[in-house]
């Protein structure tokens, strides 16, 4: 089973008083990546949760967004009567000094309630058994980020499998071309030796021996049955348990060499195309395998 690297989960919970919703994000990326974005409330379980989405993502960037919803009076305010009363003072003071006589009272009040540490407020503290359920709440949304890395990855599989599907019926329409491929090159040799030469100074066995030798050369037959065991071996490693992003890449690496190979080797036209053809799909295979976990 394959999963994609791009994932998105999504859960909410009602709290006495607060809406919790979380999200988790995945991204494709060759290293792991997390973000943590929590209320001040749960920032000391930070090192707890990345250890724990080091283990749900593996690899790739991955975003965990956790926000608090007050649905009712959270905080309780008082006034800081002490410090108040001395705002007010001070201020009656200096207006008395700059020879203001008439004084707002009320607006005096206004003006010392603005000042600093006037108001205090007691924040709830988070208990375990609210945060048992907090991360219960995260262990979903991280459910649902799996489910949809599955169901990416079983789309990505489908793709990939019909382009080495395509890949391998390029291989297969080479051989149509083998025979035609070696009397051209036959041919052309001949062509090349009789516009030098007369054909009574040329030693048929010896030029027998240098067309045999020159399509040794150009033989592709141990290309094709390498390239053939490569795609095999892709699709069993599509179908395993545990599918690699990276073991998928390399094996990638080792189909493109054999394409490029026969490619070289080809000297024909038509397999040309047909290499071409094969190199287009095994780039697209290229660009699934690096979002594959």
């Amino acid at each position: 089973m394959i999963r994609s690297m791009t994932g998105f989960g999504k859960a909410e919970l009602q709290l006495k008083g607060r809406k919790l919703s979380v999200e988790l994000r995945s991204l494709n990326s060759k290293q792991l990546d997390i973000n943590i974005k929590t209320p001040l409330l749960y920032r000391e379980k930070e090192p707890v949760l990345r250890n724990e989405i080091a283990a749900w993502v593996k690899r790739g960037k991955a975003d965990l967004i956790i926000q608090l919803e007050s649905t009712e009076m959270e905080s309780i305010y008082s006034i800081n009567t002490p410090a108040l009363k001395h705002y007010v003072e001070q201020l009656s003071g200096t207006a008395g000094e700059l020879g203001i006589e008439k004084i707002n009272r009320l607006e005096l009040l206004k003006l010392a309630m603005r000042m600093p540490d006037t108001l205090s407020t007691e924040k709830p503290e988070m208990d375990e058994e609210e945060w048992e359920l907090v991360f219960k709440c995260i262990v979903d949304a991280a459910g649902q980020l799996d489910a949809y890395r599955i169901q990416e990855g079983e789309a990505m599989k489908v793709d990939m499998t019909s382009r080495v599907n395509a890949i391998e019926e390029n291989l297969s329409s080479i051989d149509k071309y083998e025979k035609i491929r070696i009397d051209n090159i036959r041919n052309r040799l001949q062509q090349n030796l009789q516009e030098f030469f007369s054909s009574s100074t040329i030693d048929r066995n010896r030029f027998e021996q240098e067309i045999i030798y020159y399509l040794e050369k150009l033989d592709i037959t141990e290309e094709k049955v390498r390239l053939k065991n490569h795609l095999a071996y892709f699709r069993e490693t599509l179908e395993a348990e545990e599918a690699s992003g990276k073991k998928l890449g390399f094996i990638s690496q080792e189909i493109g060499r054999e394409i490029n190979t026969i490619g070289s080797k080809a000297n024909d036209f038509n397999i040309q195309k047909l290499v071409v053809q094969m190199k287009d799909e095994l780039e697209k295979i290229k660009e699934q395998s690096l979002n594959v976990l």
